[in-house]
């Protein structure tokens, strides 16, 4: 387990004895969000084939798949590991940070409902903090990079036209360290990762890093926000 989640383990244990909100307060993040515009550049929405799939890297793949299930629009998005090979795609070994893998998520969705810039904006706004260079939150390694893998030339156009757009509004403090690639393989992680935070919403680590996002997500996007989340295990099932 990475020694960021360790250390959650181990604030679980002191929230157990003097209490969540006395440890940390009521509504501490993380990764508090960060309100950014739109994007100038985005493919127009109305009459667009779908459905389509972007995978995106952004910490711990619990919180980011979390955003995206409570995202209007989007059908499905799912925990994996993009960057390296698929000998190397399973959970222990790719948190050693030696296997070009990022813990990601492929999020799929309808452009007729949820267009690609505003997937990017949330990503950007309230799923991570694209300022954090091969960390994010408590975790560290290149595993936990913030990184764009683009599924063809106009989704990486989109977010390369974005990051600029972005870095040239000085909406961040420090520069945005996001990379963007194009064409890697996405495998997708175990099943017990998958649907993480709506399991274990009592989790501290989903309590403190995660509950959050959902919440800004809520807050900054309510009319993109979805209640009820799109769970894999629920598709499996059906």
């Amino acid at each position: 387990m990475p020694i960021g989640r360790i250390l959650m383990v181990a604030a679980a244990a002191v929230a157990a004895v003097w209490g969540w909100q006395a440890a940390f307060g009521p509504t501490v993040s993380a990764e508090p969000a960060t309100v950014v515009p739109a994007p100038a550049v985005d493919p127009a929405a109305t009459g667009a084939p779908g459905p389509q799939t972007v995978i995106l890297a952004g910490g711990c793949f619990w919180g980011v798949q979390a955003v995206f299930q409570h995202t209007k629009g989007v059908i499905k998005a799912v925990s994996g590991y993009a960057g390296g090979s698929k000998e190397t795609a399973e959970y222990e070994t790719v948190s050693t940070g030696r296997t070009g893998h990022a813990e990601s998520v492929a999020v799929t969705f309808d452009p007729s409902v949820v267009s690609y810039g505003t997937i990017l904006q949330i990503y950007f706004s309230v799923a991570h903090d694209p300022t954090e260079f091969n960390r994010q939150g408590p975790d560290e390694g290149p595993q936990y990079r913030s990184e764009i893998f683009a599924q063809n030339d106009e989704q990486k156009r989109v977010a390369e036209a974005y990051v600029a757009q972005l870095g040239k509004a000085g909406v961040f403090k420090e520069p945005i360290v996001t990379k963007i690639s194009q064409g890697a393989p996405f495998y997708p992680a175990e099943g017990y990762h998958q649907d993480y935070a709506t399991l274990h919403p009592s989790n501290m680590y989903i309590v403190f890093n995660d509950l959050p996002k959902i919440e800004n997500l809520k807050r900054l996007f309510s009319d993109r926000y979805q209640a009820t989340p799109v769970l894999v295990s629920a598709r499996a099932t059906n």
